[in-house]
């Protein structure tokens, strides 16, 4: 397929190339097996792909109906790539394909240990080289897309949004034919203690209920090999696999992660302190991400150096918590995890470590792309008053003003009272001062850029956008930054900040936005444009009592351009 090719046009040539072979093909003889949406691809034996890229290299994640005797094989370019196993049987392979061309299409084909096909082609295509300039790209981004369909809230409230939801939101953004899907943390919802050991009585009967029918882990066990791998596989495969299937197989993925994908949600309490995660959940993410999808591949500008980099039990130079979508000279995306190496060091503390910042700032710094967007996992802008936030605020009402001073936790379902709001005026249990002293110096350095300033963020269920003038001290008049909330996909009732805390996200005492426009508690996406003169960002939202039909013809409802003068 000739480089000339945009990726649009290459996935419409290849099309037919994976109907032809699925149709023609004895190895899909009588098959009654999965296709696609679209019903014109088969999956065969796949549930689910998960393809990462770059320039020069593929890192796919994939899963299979039952487990393979043999590794499988990935062929592509005349290669045959083979497996690497990710669980204990064989339902889950890898398959890391290093020195491809760049910005070039490849046609993909897994076949098992004798050659036999395990599911259609496909096409996916690579990035171009760092020095080219390419004249766009689009980008679908969302947080919160997890959560198990059957897991329930307080009463027997809707938690997550069926995967019927999920899947036609998926297919609206997909319809847009994004070169690159960013999925901003959470994809998985089923905390351990902070379920458990709720507060809210309703709370706890529920996550009781629901662990009851799963099982519960056994946290002196190992994860793989023991029950607590099936327990996971129940758990998780309808959170991810089941919810993505084969949709992203042409187009390159980027999953962060978040505080849920360590099984816990951020809270401090007295008897218990969730992040940094303990072993156990930290097992248990990085099994989950090793097994369902792919880590960030290398970047030359990202040093293997950084926490979660590089790792002996995964494949080579990959970062487990921070990553960058480059996209020649037009784009530099970076992203970076908020939960894993979280501190607890008073003014020293960070919510991302040391090194991390470093990295940050020194792109944001020295970088050459045209446009560079931060994107982290816990947003900047807005408070829902919770534990893990850059901001010291919390939820309080007008009887709790008029209580004692003190240290206040934040918990789900735990603030009370009328005419609920912000505050700074009591402290937030467990909150680090270091945390907005690191939010300090990462805006300073986004204002002082020549270029717009522009962030992404997760965690938070809602959709919006506004202008940073002021962060405490630090004037950003001169050069605003943008902040943006891409859209969750997987929130339900339960899961809004109205409902969980009381109170929608609204803006921190310490900053001042320009617009100071509550963010839209509905679900929804993101759909982004860049070229050389400016960013376009389309925010789509869905929420009852709109029909369910309408989500597949759902126009954005508000339009951010950020020109590049």
């Amino acid at each position: 397929m000739p480089k000339s090719y945009s990726r649009r046009q290459f996935l419409q040539a290849s099309g037919a190339l994976a109907v032809g072979a699925a149709g023609a093909g004895s190895a899909f003889a009588g098959s009654a097996l999965a296709k696609d949406a679209k019903g014109d691809w088969n999956a065969g034996e796949v549930v689910h792909l998960l393809p990462a890229a770059n320039h020069e290299r593929i890192l796919l994640k994939a899963s299979f109906r039952s487990g393979l005797k043999d590794a499988p094989q990935l062929l592509v370019a005349g290669r045959r790539i083979k497996g690497h196993r990710s669980d204990t049987h064989g339902r889950f392979w890898q398959f890391d394909v290093p020195g491809l061309k760049a910005d070039t299409g490849y046609t993909l084909q897994l076949a098992d240990g004798k050659g036999k096909a395990l599911c259609s082609p496909w096409p996916l295509k690579t990035f171009p080289c760092p020095d080219a300039s390419p004249d766009h790209v689009r980008l679908l981004v969302y947080t919160c897309a997890g959560g198990h369909p059957d897991a329930r809230g307080p009463g027997g409230m809707e938690a997550f949004r069926s995967l019927a939801i999920r899947h036609a939101l998926l297919e609206r953004g997909l319809a847009y034919q994004p070169d690159a899907v960013i999925a901003n943390g959470d994809h998985v919802y089923q905390d351990q203690r902070t379920w458990l050991e709720s507060s809210n009585p309703a709370i706890r009967k529920a996550a009781t209920d629901f662990y009851q029918q799963t099982g519960m882990f056994d946290t002196s066990q190992p994860v793989l090999g023991t029950d607590n791998e099936r327990i996971l596989a129940t758990l998780v495969d309808p959170q991810i696999a089941h919810l993505y299937g084969t949709r992203l197989r042409s187009t390159p993925v980027f999953f962060m992660m978040d505080d849920h994908d360590y099984f816990e949600n951020d809270e401090a309490e007295e008897n218990f302190v969730t992040f940094p995660p303990d072993h156990f959940d930290l097992s248990l993410g990085r099994t989950v991400q090793d097994m369902y999808y792919p880590e960030f591949l290398p970047d030359a500008t990202r040093s293997l150096m950084l926490p979660g980099s590089n790792a002996s039990d995964r494949a080579p130079q990959v970062s487990e918590c921070f990553g960058t979508l480059r996209y020649g000279k037009l784009l530099e995306v970076l992203m970076y995890d908020c939960g894993r190496y979280l501190s607890l060091k008073d003014k020293h503390a960070g919510i991302i470590p040391p090194e991390a910042e470093k990295w940050l700032l020194d792109r944001t710094r020295q970088s050459e792309a045209r446009h560079l967007i931060h994107m982290p996992s816990t947003p900047f802008g807005w408070s829902a008053g919770k534990w893990r936030e850059w901001y010291p605020d919390v939820v309080v009402s007008d009887e709790t003003d008029m209580a004692p001073a003190g240290a206040i936790s934040q918990r789900f379902w735990g603030v009370q009272g009328k005419n609920l709001h912000l505050s700074t005026q009591k402290g937030k249990y467990m909150w680090q001062p270091g945390w907005f002293a690191q939010h300090q110096r990462i805006v300073t350095a986004m204002t002082g850029q020549k270029r717009p300033a522009v962030m992404m963020s997760g965690d938070l269920h809602a959709t919006g956008w506004d202008r940073m003038l002021r962060s405490g001290d630090v004037d950003l008049s001169k050069n605003p930054l943008y902040l943006i909330l891409n859209g969750t996909l997987g929130t339900g009732k339960a899961g809004w900040p109205s409902a969980a805390r009381g109170l929608a996200p609204s803006t921190p005492t310490l900053l001042q936005l320009e617009r100071n426009v509550q963010p839209v508690e509905k679900n929804g996406f993101s759909i982004v444009d860049i070229t050389p003169d400016k960013i376009v960002c389309r925010l789509f939202v869905w929420r009852e009592p709109d029909p369910f039909e309408a989500i597949s013809s759902l126009e954005p409802y508000e339009v951010i351009e950020i020109p590049i003068g």
